[in-house]
């Protein structure tokens, strides 16, 4: 089993959001807790989707992050945030963009299961609706996991000439009024509503510490 170098680290959800793929990229797992809440775009969102005077009133940091997809809020304490570095030379590597996060969606699956989860790993195609590209966790791409249908981990990626950057958000808790409130115009624009983004807060078995360790465990 290849060496996995894991690193503990909290701090501002931008500061963390600005980490690319290193050159020379080496298998790395970064465990992060974020300090401040924030909303990261995804890399080619538009500013218009997010009501700033809420941001502002809410003291929620916005932001582009370097990964596509839609919206995740992060609020300290609400979500497991887990970064994965692969280089291209891992033979967890994959081409195939659509392959490449099914392994890690894996990983998680045996995790959630040892706290007493039982999940799925999307295998088809990428699910998009009218809210996915406003929301990250209303639509689903491979390698995600699911629990009964509810989205329980979301995996975006970062891809360069050194390898890629898979950032994983498992929800503890879903606000959905403050994702409502946050990306009012987004929301409207789309014409979705939050009310039919389904997510499954891992709140069950052992405390989020827990299944963090838990995934380190599981990994190959």
């Amino acid at each position: 089993m290849a060496r996995w170098d894991v690193v503990r680290a909290k701090g501002d959800a931008r500061g963390f959001h600005s980490h690319g793929v290193p050159a020379g990229a080496q298998r790395s797992v970064r465990l992060l807790d974020v300090s401040g809440s924030a909303l990261a775009l995804g890399s080619t969102q538009s500013i218009d989707d997010v009501d700033l005077d809420v941001a502002k009133r809410l003291d929620v940091d916005v932001f582009n992050r370097q990964s596509g997809g839609g919206a995740v809020l992060l609020d300290p304490g609400a979500q497991l945030w887990v970064d994965v570095v692969i280089g291209r030379s891992d033979p967890l590597w994959k081409d195939d963009v659509s392959l490449a996060s099914q392994w890690l969606g894996d990983v998680w699956v045996e995790a959630l299961r040892s706290v007493g989860i039982e999940g799925v790993v999307h295998r088809g195609a990428m699910v998009t609706n009218a809210l996915s590209s406003v929301v990250c966790f209303a639509g689903l791409a491979a390698g995600e996991v699911t629990v009964g249908g509810e989205k329980v981990v979301g995996i975006s990626q970062r891809r360069t000439r050194a390898g890629a950057r898979f950032q994983c958000s498992v929800p503890l808790r879903w606000d959905a009024v403050r994702h409502a409130e946050l990306l009012a115009p987004g929301i409207a624009a789309s014409g979705g509503s939050i009310e039919d983004v389904r997510v499954f807060p891992a709140t069950l078995g052992d405390p989020a510490f827990d299944l963090r360790d838990a995934f380190v465990e599981a990994l190959p």
